[in-house]
């Protein structure tokens, strides 16, 4: 018996090939076109909202820490006995950048820049000559070498909330002082040896800032 034919597949004429190839065609643009869009709009978003969440999270591990400052403790104030008082050397300005031979060590008073040196903690050493002048104006000049990490965010914290012209702190390293603090106003001196006790160092900061010879405003 003969097998049944199979029928023959019609050939395509051109313009259905045409029409085929069109149709293709048109279909991977859009497929294209849907890639791209999302590429465009959720790219970049997705993209921002990942480096916002990034800068948020290093913002928040490196944030700044406020430290309390609380002048009136009674460990603090019994702190004060150990306060030195030196001669005021007067209050001359010499020529920008002169340097002069002071007696101390950390100097109080005397013979000063007519530049001083502005409240905030810093990182490199600034001239006495300019130091003496901040104290002229009422800040407090804060010493510090080989502080450990609290005790100089507890000194920075201060810097920040005392920024005042005339009764801020001044925050600088000192090369040789090792682990001590050494606090200066205008002939006052404390020195504070390890460890650091934060109630002295805000009782002296609280006893004299602001009472500069130049311009007292407490």
């Amino acid at each position: 018996m003969n097998k049944p034919l199979e029928p023959t597949p019609k050939a395509e004429t051109p313009q259905l090939k045409s029409r085929s190839k069109s149709d293709r065609s048109k279909s991977s643009r859009r497929k294209a076109k849907g890639f791209n869009a999302t590429k465009v709009i959720l790219g970049p978003v997705g993209l921002a909202l990942l480096m916002v969440a990034l800068i948020a999270g290093l913002a928040y591990r490196n944030r700044f820490q406020q430290v309390v400052f609380d002048p009136s403790t009674e460990a603090g104030k019994a702190a004060l006995s150990a306060v030195e008082t030196f001669p005021d050397k007067g209050q001359k300005h010499v020529e920008p950048g002169e340097s002069v031979n002071y007696e101390q060590v950390f100097p109080t008073s005397g013979p000063h820049d007519p530049n001083p040196i502005a409240p905030g903690f810093y990182t490199q050493e600034q001239r006495p000559e300019q130091l003496v002048h901040s104290l002229e104006h009422g800040n407090i000049v804060v010493y510090y070498d080989e502080a450990d990490a609290q005790t100089k965010q507890t000194l920075q914290s201060w810097a920040t909330q005392f920024p005042g012209a005339w009764d801020g702190v001044v925050v600088v390293p000192m090369s040789g002082i090792k682990a001590s603090i050494v606090l200066t106003a205008w002939t006052k001196q404390l020195t504070l040896l390890r460890p650091f006790a934060p109630d002295a160092a805000a009782s002296f900061i609280d006893l004299y800032r602001g009472r500069g010879p130049e311009n007292p405003v407490r």
